[in-house]
């Protein structure tokens, strides 16, 4: 261990418990000794006590010599302070053999008077006097910065003294400067400069001391000034995120997904969802986070491989069968349905044949049990052999569907049309016309999309023959009527009604099988008859 760590060490254990100068005490040194006020109500056994206890000794003074420091120290200051005296026989004051016990103190607030009072009584103070040896003379300061002085281990702040005591510190600064020049320590006669040994005082460092560096150390966002010793505001302490340099100053910048506040230091977020709406995906919908956001997938929309697919229809599904395609979920039907096209939800009968079973429902009423079938459209409900079925209509036996060819298909049909016409609204055939008006230089048949389903021509046939027979019943009735009014009156004499060629028809239930060959054979006839 050198010489000067051993020093330092031993002035550690002198400084030991070092505050602040206390503002009710002032002292001036001269020589090896400095002179303290101690400005503290206080009698004159305390005084002695506070001043032993201190390190020093209650201040005796003879007022016949030359009390320079006194005075010095004294001006300006009012009030009575307890302190020792030497009379001219060099006996203490308070030692008298006999009569009451008193002590001496010193006047201020004018010239210096001694007086003594009971040593019981208190004072506005008293005075204290500290030796020390390898006293520090006066710091010298550079650029016309101040010195101020303080002693922490006595409380005192030394001014205008000649001499100051080891461990007296000294801070140089200039008038109006934000932050001091340096600051120094007196240790055996010399003046060192922070920072110095981290055991003493923080080696005078502001915030901490590093030992393993020995240097001093400053908290985070504040940076260690140039004196060494004091810690300055980080140029982007105040900012929230961080700061970038710009030409001689510092400006506050704030992470992406983060804008600058009005304040130029706090960072606010960015709304990306309602600023730019980055999600744009089938089904996707934006989220905000803070400094970012993600995109989710609606309601109805479930996530797969990283694509938000719409399920929502699934629910709504009439057969409850749903099947993913392209990425799409869609209703199914059981089979001999198909998807409504009118609604995607829904399931509609579908056959592709002539004959398909009939989707038949058991209903009751008033105790009864009825069977209410359909049939898809195009088709018409028949019976066989007491089961209900579905049988494709004939559109193309109707009269005329299609102007001129008519191609029958399940549940519809279709027009075309001949060479050199062309199909309109479905079933129209109207002329090509060309560039001379005389019709298409190439025509072709013209096919038509299938039409809906017409009524069959079979039903429009037993509707005439219907009438027909109701035609000739009420003719019947008639002749019957006439013929017995006849006979009751015995007045005149009916001519005979009775055609050679008159058909009557009777009555009967008939089937759809039945009206298609009627309607036939009643064609038939009249065909022979036009003959």
């Amino acid at each position: 261990m050198t010489p000067t760590t051993r020093a330092l060490l031993l002035c550690a254990v002198f400084l030991c418990g070092l505050e602040e100068a206390d503002l009710s005490r002032s002292g001036h040194c001269a020589g090896t000794q400095c002179l303290v006020l101690f400005r503290e109500p206080m009698d004159f056994p305390g005084a002695q006590k506070r001043c032993k206890d201190e390190g020093g000794e209650l201040s005796s003074v003879d007022l016949g010599q030359p009390q320079e420091t006194l005075r010095s120290l004294l001006s300006g200051v009012s009030g009575s302070f307890w302190m020792e005296s030497l009379n001219g026989t060099g006996v203490k004051t308070g030692e008298a053999a006999s009569g009451p016990r008193i002590c001496s103190f010193v006047l201020t607030g004018g010239p210096l008077m001694m007086s003594f009072r009971p040593c019981d009584e208190k004072l506005d103070g008293f005075l204290c006097r500290y030796s020390f040896e390898e006293p520090c003379g006066s710091l010298l300061a550079s650029g016309g910065a101040q010195v101020s002085y303080n002693h922490t281990h006595w409380g005192f702040k030394v001014e205008d003294s000649e001499t100051f005591p080891p461990g007296t510190t000294a801070v140089a600064e200039k008038i109006g400067a934000k932050y001091p020049d340096s600051r120094h320590v007196c240790f055996s006669g010399k003046w060192m400069p922070a920072p110095w040994n981290c055991e003493v005082m923080e080696g005078g460092c502001e915030y901490t001391c590093s030992s393993l560096t020995k240097t001093c150390m400053c908290p985070a966002r504040q940076s260690l000034h140039h004196n060494n010793f004091t810690c300055t505001k980080d140029p982007c302490a105040d900012c929230e995120q961080g700061c970038e340099q710009e030409s001689d100053s510092f400006v506050c910048k704030c992470e992406k997904g983060y804008r600058l506040a009005k304040d130029s230091k706090s960072c606010l977020d960015v709304n990306e969802c309602k600023e730019e709406d980055p999600c744009t995906g089938v089904g996707e919908e934006c989220e905000n986070t803070q400094g970012s956001f993600k995109c989710k997938c609606r309601d109805g929309f479930l996530e797969e491989d990283g694509m938000c697919v719409d399920v929502s229809i699934c629910d709504k599904c009439e057969h409850m069968k749903c099947i993913k395609h392209d990425w799409i979920y869609r209703c199914e039907c059981h089979e001999g349905f198909r998807v409504s096209p009118k609604n995607a939800t829904l399931c509609e009968q579908h056959c592709t044949e002539r004959d398909c079973p009939a989707d038949c429902v058991v209903t009751r009423d008033e105790g009864k049990e009825m069977v209410q079938c359909r049939c898809p459209e195009g088709y018409i409900t028949d019976v066989k052999n007491n089961i209900t079925f579905c049988t494709d209509i004939n559109e193309c036996e109707n009269e005329r569907e299609c102007d001129h060819n008519c191609e029958n298909l399940f549940g519809g049909y279709r027009c075309s049309c001949d060479e050199g016409y062309e199909l309109l609204k479905g079933h129209t055939c109207v002329p090509i016309e060309t560039d001379d008006g005389s019709g298409s230089s190439t025509p072709q048949p013209t096919p038509a999309g299938a039409s809906p389903a017409a009524v069959p021509p079979y039903i429009k046939t037993g509707s005439v023959l219907g009438i027909t027979v109701f035609m000739l019943l009420c003719a019947v009735l008639l002749f019957c009527s006439v013929r017995y009014v006849a006979k009751r009156c015995g007045k005149f004499k009916l001519p005979s009604f009775q055609h050679p060629d008159l058909d009557i028809f009777y009555l009967q239930q008939v089937t759809t099988e039945t009206y298609k060959r009627f309607s036939f054979d009643k064609q038939f006839k009249n065909d022979l008859q036009r003959q």
